[in-house]
C-alpha cells in the first residue's frame, strides 16, 4: 500500500513553455534587491531566535512573519522534505520521507525533529518557510521553482538556513547558477545510471554524516558521474572507488566526490548522490549518513566543511634567494625539521652554486669537498640565518663512476629536549674521512650543540654516535632521513651505497663490476646484507654522554652467529630499502613511515621482474622489505651471478629469501618479505600482475592492473611526508583543520602528475602490506608548477599547525634561486555553525 506522507497545503504548479523561456532569459537565480534584503531580514530574525518584520518576495507572496521556536534541544527542530518535479516523481520519495521521518523520530530526544513533506512549490514565498531549519530537496530533475521561489530559497540560506540535495536533487533547476553553487556540481547526463554495487571510500572521520562509516563501504546505487569535478570547491566527504564499478562513459577518474558539504551564501549545504534506489533509504548506513547530515545542516551538531577547499589555504615562500656567493639564505636543499618553539631547521647537502668549481680528479686532496650547511628559520623575525658548516664530501664529483654524488650533510634532528639541551643530530659524511685510494669514506651520526650564546653550531662539540664505511667511487643512494618514536629511539634512513647502472635498471644485484674490491652495483652486499648498515633503517637509543644502546625488537640482536661469527648488527631495524631519503614517526602510534626511490627500468620485464617502484611503507614492526630481492606486494626479481651476471637464473622467493651474493658476509637465509603499502611505477599507482603456479608475476605489460589509480609516475623520486596531528590547545591562525587528523602525507620530488597526497590507512592492515583505503590529493593547496613547488624535498607540519615545505631548487647537486623554504597556511575559519548558533546549549563542541 502507497505510503501518503504529511504534506503541506499544496497548489502544484505545471511547467509552462512561457515559464522556461522566461527562466532562460533571466539572470541565472541572482534576484537581488530591496525586496530580497527585507525577506532575507525576516528569516534571518526566525532562524536565529528573534522576532521577524514582515517582508515580501513578490507582489504575489504572502506576508513573511516567520516564526522559530528558540533552542534549547532538538524537540522544536523542523525539516521541510519538497518533492516536486517537473516530470514523474521519482519512485524514491516515498522512501525518502519515510526514511527522513523516522530519522527525525528516532535517536537522542537532543537530537529529534519533526518532519513536513510537500510538492507545493509556493512555501518559498511563503511565512511558512522560516519554521523550518533546514530544507530536502527530494525532487527529480527539471524546473521546479520560478523566479520568486527561488529567490525565496536564496534568502532562507542567507539567512542561515540548511539544505540537503539527495540524488537527483542535482539534475533540479538546470538553468540557475545560484542552485548550481548551492549543489556543487551537475550529472554529466540526463540518463539514470544502472544500479551497481560499489565500493564508497568515506574519507573525513569527522563529519556527522560519515564518522561512524566503514572506511571502505560497499553498496549498491546509480552512480552519477559530474560535468565538473567539485573537488576543491566544495568539501568532499566521501568518493566512489570507480574500479569498483563499471563507471561508464562518464566516468570521472579516481576523484569521483558522491557526498559534499559547502558553507553557502550565508547558510550550509550538504549534497549527496547515493540514494537513487527506494532500497537505499531502508540502509542503515545510508540513514546514518543522512542523519549526520540533518543534523549539521538544522545546526543540531557543528562539523568543518571548509578543510579541503583549496581556496582556503595560502601558500608562501619564507626564504630569499642566496645573495651571491654565500649561502645565508638555504644551501642545497636536503632537510628540515621543526622545533617546538617554531623555529624551522634545515641543512644543505653540500652542492655549490651552479657554476661554481668542482674538484674532480682523485688524485687532488680536495676531491668531491662540499659544504654542508645548517640554517634556522625564525617566526618571530620572519629570517633565515646560517647557523653552520661542515665539510663534507658531497660535491658533485667525477673520475672512475663518480659523475655525481649524492653523500654530504643529508639528515638533521633535533634532540626531544632540544629547547634545554641545545642538541643537534646531523646524518653526514665528512670530507676528512675519505679513502682516496680506495674510494671510500665513513658516514656518520654525530650529535652537536646550538651555542646558546652565539646562536651557531658549535663544532668542537662533536659526539659520533655512529659510523659506518661506504664506498663513494660510484654513486649513489646515501639516504639521509632520521626522526624520534615516543620512547626516545632515533631512526636513522640509510641508502644502498649501491650504483644504478649494471643491471638494466631491474634488481640491482650485478656482482661484477667493484673497484678495489668494493662492489658497487651489488645491493646484496648492503640491503640485502645483515651485517651491513646501508640500505636500512636502523634504530639506536641515544645516550646523554654520546654513545647509544640498541632497544629490544629490532630485526637482529646482533648476536646471531653463523660459521665465521657474527652476521648480523643489532642496529638494524628495517632492510631491504633502496634509498630512503625521508622517514617520519606518527607520535600518537609510533609506526614508522617511510618513503624510498626505486631503480630505472620504466617497464616491467618478464625476464628480469617489475620496473622501477617507487615506494612508501607504514612500518609498524622490524622486517625486511625486499630489496634487491622483491618489490612492491612481493613481487620477485631474478637472480644473477658469477661468472656471467647477463644470464638470468631462478626467481627469488620473497617468502624464504636467501643471499647468495660472492659479496654477503651476513646470513644467507633471510627474514621473509614484508609487502609495502603503495609502490608506483611510470604506468601508475600499485602494479600487480596474475601469477602462475609458483606465485612469479607475469609481468607482461597487457596483464597489468593499477590497483592504486591515484597514483602516477615517471620521473619519480618518492618523499615521504609527516602524518598530521591536529593539537586544540595550539592557538593558531593558520594551523590545518582537524579533518587532516591521522592522515599520511605522501609526496614525490617531481610536480606535475606524480603524487602529493593525504592518504588513510586501515588500522586493521597497515603494516601488513594493506593497500590505503582514501587519497585526498592536494593539488592546489601545496602549489606545483611556474612559481609553485616544482621540487618536493622534505615537508613536516610545525607547532604551529601549519605546513613547512623544502623545494630542491632548478638543477641537481646544487642550489640555485628556486631553492627555498615555504610554508602552507590555513584561512578558511571555524566549523559551522558557531557555537552561538547552535541549537541545543549542550551542542557546543566542534562535532
Amino acid at each position: 500500500m502507497r505510503h501518503t506522507p504529511r504534506r503541506l497545503p499544496s497548489t502544484r504548479r505545471g511547467t509552462s513553455t512561457l515559464h522556461l523561456g522566461r527562466r532562460l532569459g533571466r539572470r541565472s537565480a541572482r534576484r537581488r534587491g530591496a525586496v530580497a534584503v527585507l525577506a532575507a531580514g525576516a528569516v534571518t530574525a526566525t532562524l536565529l531566535g528573534g522576532t521577524p518584520a514582515a517582508a515580501r518576495l513578490g507582489p504575489d507572496a504572502v506576508a513573511a512573519e516567520l516564526r522559530l521556536p528558540s533552542p534549547p534541544g532538538g524537540k522544536n527542530v523542523r525539516v521541510l522534505v519538497f518533492h516536486a518535479s517537473a516530470g514523474e516523481e521519482p519512485p524514491t520519495v516515498n522512501a525518502g520521507i519515510e526514511a527522513v521521518e523516522r530519522i527525525g523520530r528516532t535517536g537522542p530526544a537532543a537530537e529529534r525533529f519533526r518532519v513536513d513533506a510537500t510538492d507545493d512549490a509556493s512555501v518559498f514565498t511563503s511565512r511558512k518557510l522560516g519554521r523550518y531549519n533546514a530544507v530536502v530537496f527530494l525532487t527529480g530533475g527539471g524546473d521546479v521553482l520560478d523566479p520568486e521561489q527561488e529567490a525565496g530559497l536564496e534568502s532562507y540560506l542567507e539567512a542561515g538556513g540548511g539544505f540537503l540535495g539527495i540524488h537527483d536533487a542535482a539534475r533540479a533547476e538546470p538553468y540557475s547558477s545560484w542552485f548550481t553553487g548551492l549543489i556543487g556540481a551537475r550529472p554529466a547526463s540526463d540518463e539514470p545510471g544502472k544500479v551497481q554495487r560499489a565500493v564508497v571510500e568515506v574519507g573525513d572521520r569527522l563529519h556527522p554524516a560519515t564518522r561512524n562509516l566503514p572506511l571502505e563501504w560497499k553498496r549498491s546505487d546509480e552512480w552519477i558521474g559530474w560535468e565538473t569535478n567539485p573537488s576543491g570547491e566544495v568539501h568532499t566527504v566521501a568518493r566512489v572507488r570507480e574500479t569498483s564499478y563499471e563507471p561508464g562513459e562518464n566516468a570521472g577518474g579516481w576523484d569521483h566526490p558522491v557526498s559534499w558539504c559547502r558553507d553557502y551564501d550565508g547558510g550550509r549545504s550538504f549534497y549527496t548522490a547515493m540514494g537513487g534506489t527506494a532500497s537505499a533509504f531502508r540502509e542503515t548506513d545510508f540513514r546514518a549518513h543522512l542523519r549526520g547530515a540533518l543534523l549539521w545542516t538544522t545546526r543540531l551538531a557543528r562539523a568543518d566543511c571548509k578543510a579541503t577547499i583549496t581556496a582556503n589555504y595560502q601558500a608562501e615562500r619564507l626564504t630569499r634567494p642566496n645573495r651571491p656567493g654565500r649561502t645565508d639564505q638555504i644551501g642545497e636543499p636536503h632537510g628540515l625539521v621543526t622545533a617546538p618553539d617554531g623555529r624551522v631547521f634545515s641543512i644543505g647537502r653540500g652542492g655549490g652554486a651552479p657554476g661554481d668549481p668542482v674538484v674532480t680528479d682523485w688524485d687532488d686532496p680536495e676531491i668531491g669537498k662540499g659544504e654542508g650547511t645548517v640554517h634556522v628559520w625564525d617566526p618571530e623575525t620572519e629570517e633565515a640565518t646560517l647557523v653552520g658548516t661542515l665539510e663534507v664530501f658531497g660535491n658533485k664529483g667525477g673520475g672512475g663512476e663518480l659523475t655525481k654524488n649524492e653523500e654530504g650533510l643529508v639528515g638533521i634532528e633535533l634532540d626531544p629536549d632540544f629547547l634545554d639541551n641545545g642538541w643537534i643530530y646531523l646524518h653526514w659524511t665528512p670530507h676528512s674521512e675519505i679513502d682516496r685510494e680506495e674510494h671510500t669514506a665513513l658516514r656518520r651520526v654525530s650529535r652537536f650543540t646550538l651555542d646558546p650564546e652565539t646562536g651557531r653550531l658549535d663544532l668542537s662539540s662533536e659526539k659520533v654516535l655512529l659510523e659506518w664505511p661506504v664506498q663513494i667511487h660510484s654513486c649513489c643512494h646515501a639516504g639521509g632521513g632520521m626522526a624520534w618514536d615516543s620512547r626516545g629511539n632515533l631512526y636513522i634512513a640509510t641508502g644502498d651505497n649501491n650504483s644504478s647502472g649494471f643491471s638494466d635498471g631491474y634488481s640491482g644485484n650485478n656482482p661484477e663490476p667493484n673497484f678495489e674490491g668494493h662492489a658497487f652495483a651489488d645491493a646484496r652486499r648492503t640491503s640485502g646484507n645483515t651485517n651491513n648498515l646501508n640500505g636500512k633503517i636502523l634504530r639506536i637509543h641515544p645516550e646523554d654522554d654520546g654513545t647509544y644502546t640498541i632497544p629490544e625488537g629490532n630485526l637482529f640482536t646482533g648476536e646471531e652467529q653463523a660459521e665465521g661469527g657474527g652476521k648480523t648488527r643489532g642496529e638494524i631495524y628495517v632492510m631491504g630499502v633502496r634509498n630512503p631519503a625521508r622517514i617520519f614517526v606518527d607520535p600518537e602510534t609510533d609506526i614508522l613511515h617511510a618513503g624510498w626511490v626505486g631503480p630505472d627500468a620504466s617497464t616491467p620485464s618478464p625476464v628480469w621482474g617489475p620496473a622501477k617502484y617507487d615506494t612508501f611503507a607504514a612500518i609498524t614492526e622490524a622486517g625486511n622489505h625486499g630489496w634487491p630481492f622483491c618489490m612492491g606486494n612481493k613481487q620477485p626479481y631474478r637472480d644473477r651471478n658469477l661468472p656471467d651476471p647477463s644470464k638470468p637464473l631462478g626467481w627469488y622467493d620473497c617468502d624464504h629469501p636467501k643471499n647468495e651474493s660472492p659479496h654477503n658476509d651476513g646470513l644467507v637465509n633471510l627474514p621473509p618479505v614484508t609487502s609495502n603499502t603503495i609502490w608506483y611505477s611510470p604506468q601508475g599507482g600499485a602494479p600487480d600482475f596474475p601469477r602462475n603456479a609458483d606465485g612469479v608475476p607475469s609481468y607482461e605489460l597487457a596483464d597489468q592492473e593499477l590497483l592504486l589509480p591515484w597514483l602516477k609516475g615517471g620521473a619519480q623520486a618518492a618523499m615521504t611526508g609527516p602524518v598530521y596531528r591536529h593539537d586544540e590547545a595550539v592557538d593558531s591562525d593558520h594551523k590545518w583543520p582537524e579533518y587532516w587528523d591521522g592522515k599520511w602525507f605522501v609526496g614525490d620530488f617531481y610536480d606535475g602528475e606524480q603524487p602529493r597526497h593525504a592518504i588513510l590507512t586501515d588500522p586493521k592492515t597497515v603494516g601488513e602490506g594493506g593497500l590505503p583505503v582514501h587519497a585526498e590529493s592536494l593539488d592546489g593547496i601545496v602549489p606545483a608548477g611556474q612559481g609553485g613547488i616544482r621540487n618536493l624535498m622534505d615537508w613536516r607540519f610545525g607547532p604551529d599547525g601549519a605546513l613547512y615545505l623544502l623545494d630542491y631548487g632548478r638543477g641537481f647537486f646544487t642550489y640555485d634561486d628556486a631553492s627555498a623554504l615555504w610554508r602552507v597556511t590555513y584561512h578558511g575559519g571555524e566549523a559551522t555553525p558557531l557555537p552561538k548558533d547552535l541549537i541545543g546549549t549542550e551542542k557546543g563542541a566542534k562535532r
